[in-house]
């Protein structure tokens, strides 16, 4: 690795690190990058997720006080996060390279979409609550069903997971917010995590890079949590779907001019 490589990653993943801590969406800046420096797609998204991953896991610790009040919904949903989260990952490593690039500008834009439908979604959850209908079983069931959706697109690609799965926990009839980011904190490292696991016994990881992002990742987490409060996260997911629409018109016109070759 060449030293502009190694100060570029590891600004990437400390921004990727702190957008996580603050508002979510690092993908979004980590993913890129690598690709930046010629990564290939499938490698630079195992890579992206392992970087991160240690980070994200370090966040279950800031909200250690709410487990034991959501215990009861972590053991019905740890299973379907496992078993999606590997589904995905195993998706991943049986699409081939061309496709998954072709996948990419998408899965940016999908995912620069649901970061931008945040607040969207924080008021159709408090919707969801106030009109009570996650009490049925019906609703709770659906919503499992629809976790497992969201933990397979976590295992493949990741970015955007906490905004779905905030969705998902408003059915569930959760009201405590900070209880609703434990799960999904805590749901969403095993989702990183199992997928990381899967792609290292793959070979998919390119080690340098992974290691200069993770140490990149771990200042980011650091200083975002440390000060969150300082900053306007009205302003950082400006910031983030700003990027993520320019990265998804850049990946989309590199698609287009590869098809024209």
């Amino acid at each position: 690795m060449q030293w502009s490589e190694t100060i570029g990653l590891g600004a990437a993943a400390a921004v990727g690190g702190a957008i996580n801590a603050v508002a979510g969406g690092g993908t979004l800046v980590t993913f890129p990058t690598l690709l930046f420096f010629g990564i290939p797609s499938i490698n630079a998204n195992a890579t992206s997720t392992l970087a991160l991953v240690i980070g994200t896991s370090g966040g279950v610790y800031g909200f250690r006080q709410n487990i034991s009040a959501v215990k009861t919904w972590l053991w019905r949903l740890v299973p379907v996060c496992f078993l999606g989260g590997l589904v995905g990952s195993i998706l991943l490593t049986h699409t081939t390279e061309r496709t998954f690039s072709k996948l990419v500008p998408f899965l940016i834009l999908s995912a620069t979409l649901l970061f931008l439908s945040q607040g969207l979604v924080r008021r159709l959850v408090r919707m969801e609550q106030e009109a009570r209908l996650s009490g049925s079983r019906r609703a709770v069931l659906i919503a499992i069903f629809f976790q497992f959706l969201v933990s397979v697109y976590g295992g493949y690609f990741g970015a955007g997971i906490g905004i779905l799965m905030l969705a998902t926990l408003g059915f569930l009839g959760l009201r405590n917010i900070h209880e609703m980011n434990t799960l999904k904190t805590m749901l969403g490292s095993l989702i990183n995590l199992v997928a990381a696991v899967w792609f290292i016994f793959k070979g998919l990881i390119y080690w340098p890079e992974a290691g200069v992002m993770t140490l990149g990742a771990m200042v980011g987490y650091f200083l975002g949590a440390h000060y969150s409060q300082r900053i306007s996260q009205d302003r950082v997911r400006q910031i983030v779907t700003a990027v993520g629409l320019i990265l998804s018109a850049i990946t989309f016109y590199q698609e287009f001019v590869a098809r024209r070759k």
